[in-house]
């Protein structure tokens, strides 16, 4: 098929058809005699598991060794889940900081409705949020 059927199968842009080519995440499609990309349906599912990669916070250059690997003939099962797990630390270590920030505003939040901005002295930016030492 060609790059504007497989970018309608796929439901991507042409464009980045070409920049997962230029990446490495794609194969180079076969070239006829008019020098139009020919691809196989193999390509699809390549580009659905690019998609899911990407769906699960995976990088672009993390897709890519995953498949490397497969191309080189390893299964790589085991690299995905060590990613995932990874990722999902990482998630998890974003809440829990969020979950600070989201306590932290909200006592400051309080306290903005206890203080009174005239009562701010001429030593203070604002003192809604009081100064750290």
């Amino acid at each position: 098929m060609l790059i504007g059927e497989l970018a309608c199968a796929a439901g991507l842009p042409t464009q980045t058809i070409r920049f997962y080519e230029r990446r490495g995440l794609l194969p180079d499609p076969e070239r006829g005699a008019n020098g139009y990309r020919n691809y196989d349906a193999s390509t699809i599912t390549r580009l659905h598991f690019i998609g899911a990669g990407q769906a699960a916070g995976l990088t672009l250059a993390e897709i890519g060794g995953i498949i490397d690997l497969r191309d080189d003939g390893t299964v790589p099962c085991t690299h995905v889940a060590g990613l995932v797990e990874n990722k999902l630390a990482a998630v998890r270590a974003r809440i829990a900081s969020l979950t600070a920030l989201e306590t932290e505003l909200g006592t400051l939040l309080e306290r903005s409705r206890r203080l009174d901005p005239a009562d701010c002295s001429d030593t203070e930016v604002c003192h809604i949020l009081p100064a750290r030492r």
